[in-house]
């Protein structure tokens, strides 16, 4: 199937995503004690597989699908997305697996795709991270449980972050040296990640050392770190991008600290959040007024508000995070309850800016960062 689809079919896949998202929050938060009955304290368990698979898989797919502008590409946000719907009905854990399993493999199939069309380090880290992806689901199809696909989730997130931003690194580039650098830090994340199925320790300790590394690597090598100086929508990605280097930083230092990832408890919490709420969702928030005109065609004019939801990101987070550190339930439990405001005030800007759009108004252009 060549050819693409227009927005009218892309949009009810984006909508699939966010229900993923929506009720991956309300089952962290029964995780967290918030919710005690109904269908989010049955949901609990799927936490993890719903923002990791159904959000944030059908998010990356759909983008990807874009990207290849080929119909069947497509199948990968589809699969994810009916993935997260499956998750959220009670007995169906195994065919929500296989889904995002198959999910990840059209993925992957399509980032290859683009790399045989583009051989570049950037897309091959790409395949790599998409790689990782259905890697993790099929650990958890196997039998593993969801805390032992950890590792694959986070370095699916880091390396297709890694990979994004090595492509749009074309107006600073790194040196042959970096270049060098950076391909070392993925192979260790992918060595990492495989050995923690056999020596969890030993693996997670080394992923976090690599975690380390990369933010290390972005912080000196992204273009924000120049852009960051401009003004509007251009300085707001750059601020998102360089507060999410720091978090993707606190998480490789917390796991490294606790002598690596562990199973549950205070350190796994905070390295966990660190990585996928602190690093991943400023990704989110930064790239949202480029992703949304991309994938729906429309406009998502900036507005200073866009900081609110990024500053309570963080905000809360940290609180989590001492709560985690000093082993105080209630501030972690606070945490994770603002940490969700925070998401849900994202999605109501963003949508307040799309139909401001709408109305009219331009949004302010950001190229290159």
């Amino acid at each position: 199937m060549t050819g693409d689809f227009s927005v009218r079919w892309r949009a009810p896949l984006l909508l699939l995503a966010f229900i993923s998202l929506f009720a991956g929050v309300a089952a962290g938060l029964a995780r967290l004690g918030w919710l005690f009955a109904g269908p989010a304290q049955s949901l609990s368990a799927m936490h993890g597989p719903l923002m990791v698979s159904g959000f944030f898989g059908t998010v990356i797919a759909l983008e990807r699908a874009v990207a290849l502008s080929r119909r069947w590409a497509y199948l990968a946000p589809l699969l994810a997305g009916l993935g997260g719907a499956f998750a959220m009905l009670g007995g169906s854990e195994q065919l929500a697996a296989l889904l995002f399993a198959a999910g990840g493999a059209v993925l992957s199939a399509a980032s290859f795709v683009i790399y045989r069309q583009q051989r570049e380090l950037f897309t091959l880290t790409l395949v790599l991270g998409a790689a990782c992806w259905l890697l993790g689901n099929l650990a958890w199809l196997a039998g593993a449980p969801v805390s032992a696909t950890v590792p694959w989730s986070i370095a699916f997130f880091v390396l297709t972050i890694a990979g994004e931003r090595l492509e749009l690194s074309r107006l600073l580039p790194p040196s042959p040296v970096a270049k060098r650098v950076f391909a070392a830090l993925m192979l260790g994340m992918l060595v990492a990640v495989t050995a923690s199925t056999f020596a969890w320790s030993e693996g997670t300790l080394v992923l976090g050392a690599c975690l380390l590394g990369v933010a290390l690597w972005l912080a000196r090598q992204d273009v924000a770190r120049r852009t960051v100086r401009g003004k509007g929508l251009t300085r707001f990605i750059a601020v998102c991008l360089l507060s999410g280097y720091l978090w993707l930083a606190a998480s490789g230092l917390t796991i490294l600290a606790s002598g690596g990832l562990g199973y549950g408890g205070a350190a796994y919490d905070a390295a966990l959040h660190a990585v996928l709420l602190g690093f991943v969702f400023s990704m989110v928030f930064g790239h949202a007024p480029i992703i949304f005109p991309a994938v729906l065609r429309v406009a998502v004019p900036y507005s200073p508000y866009f900081y609110a939801p990024l500053v309570l990101l963080h905000a809360s987070l940290i609180m989590r995070l001492v709560g985690d550190w000093m082993l105080a339930s209630e501030w972690r439990a606070w945490g994770g309850v603002l940490n969700g405001l925070a998401l849900l005030a994202f999605v109501l800007g963003t949508i307040t800016a799309v139909i401001r759009g709408r109305a009219g108004r331009a949004p302010t252009p950001a190229r290159g960062v």
